[in-house]
């Protein structure tokens, strides 16, 4: 195992921050964190796992290990009457990963296509997209522990998963927590994709698309096609626009709340969930405070997107994460100002 050092983190974030890790490990198996867990040197240093950088806003240089994970590897584990079973190693690029499953014949993950990062981050976020979270695919996941080297599997219901929320998002807070933030190393995801497949076609746009097309039964490598065309028409490249995806999540409020708030503005734009409550889109109400298009020394605000704040230096005068909270915490206090509703970032500051 070769530990590298001062290591620069702006090709391994999708920002396009400048910073470094001091410290950084290419974990490419099982055995490399076992070997680096059995280092005196490492064993008890502070370690912070990275995977694609694609939901981190770095504010400064790393301290601790960089543990960036590289495992590959996608294969069909099992197959029954009821469902398809994917295994993909953490360090696979979850785009590729998705697209390989609808080539292989293996539908399910078609609406979530495109989503930046890697498959060790997609159950740490609980990925969704377009009517499909992971977790409505998901089987289980390999791990292991950063502490005792332990290597331990979980199921949907031991990752806690909630909305752009899991078990790995959340600290220990006391010797019987289970919560996993910066405790455990995702190695393998396992996916359930269900038979008999069905189109999952609920959203506006999605709908579009069907009526634009006249074709109402799209198969699995249709809608991925969709899906791919409508993010792209609306969401940045990060590799031409570094930025970070979905900055804040939908807020949720009340029946209450949002009768209220359509009292006052009547085109909010709002979804009604199965348990009563309403999800609220985040980027009208970033839209409807004005800050579409609106910038902070090199953090923007995306033009086709409000929801989306991207890095307007590209790679040669990059944006700081400095830049990009400042402008965040700018956004929270009008939307909170304007409609009494706090968003919350999706990404990591680290």
């Amino acid at each position: 195992m070769i530990v590298e050092h001062n290591v620069p983190l702006q090709p391994y974030n999708s920002f396009g921050i400048v910073a470094r890790a001091q410290h950084l490990a290419r974990i490419a198996s099982e055995a490399d964190v076992l070997a680096l867990l059995a280092d005196a040197d490492w064993r008890d240093a502070p370690k912070f796992v990275l995977g694609g950088g694609s939901n981190i806003v770095l504010t400064g240089d790393v301290k601790p290990l960089v543990l960036k994970v590289e495992i590959k590897g996608l294969r069909l584990v099992e197959e029954t009457p009821r469902a398809w079973i994917v295994e993909a190693g953490a360090g696979e690029t979850w785009h590729d990963t998705v697209e390989w499953t609808v080539d292989n014949g293996f539908p399910g993950l078609e609406n979530l296509a495109l989503i930046p990062g890697t498959v060790g981050g997609s159950p740490v976020q609980n990925i969704g997209a377009y009517g499909v979270e992971l977790q409505d695919r998901f089987e289980s996941l390999d791990a292991i522990a950063l502490d005792t080297g332990r290597p331990f599997t979980l199921d949907a219901a031991q990752c806690a998963f909630g909305y752009r929320d899991s078990v790995f998002k959340h600290v220990a807070s006391g010797a019987n927590s289970f919560g996993l933030a910066g405790r455990a190393l995702i190695t393998r995801v396992r996916f359930r994709l269900p038979k008999p497949w069905k189109a999952v076609m609920g959203y506006l746009d999605l709908e579009r698309k069907m009526a634009e097309t006249g074709n109402f039964t799209p198969n699995a490598r249709e809608v991925f096609d969709w899906v791919c065309a409508i993010r792209r028409a609306k969401l940045p490249d990060w590799r031409q626009l570094g930025n970070a995806g979905s900055f804040f999540k939908n807020p949720t409020v009340t029946a209450e709340q949002c009768a209220d708030i359509i009292a006052r503005d009547p085109k909010i734009v709002h979804y009604p969930m199965a348990d009563g409550s309403i999800k609220l889109a985040a980027g009208w109400l970033i839209d409807a405070c004005g800050w579409k298009g609106k910038s902070v020394g090199n953090a923007g605000v995306y033009e086709k997107q409000a929801l989306v704040l991207v890095n307007r230096g590209g790679r040669t005068h990059p944006v700081t994460g400095g830049e990009v909270m400042t402008l965040a915490k700018a956004i929270q206090t009008s939307v909170y100002e304007r409609f009494g509703i706090l968003l919350e970032p999706e990404p990591v500051v680290v």
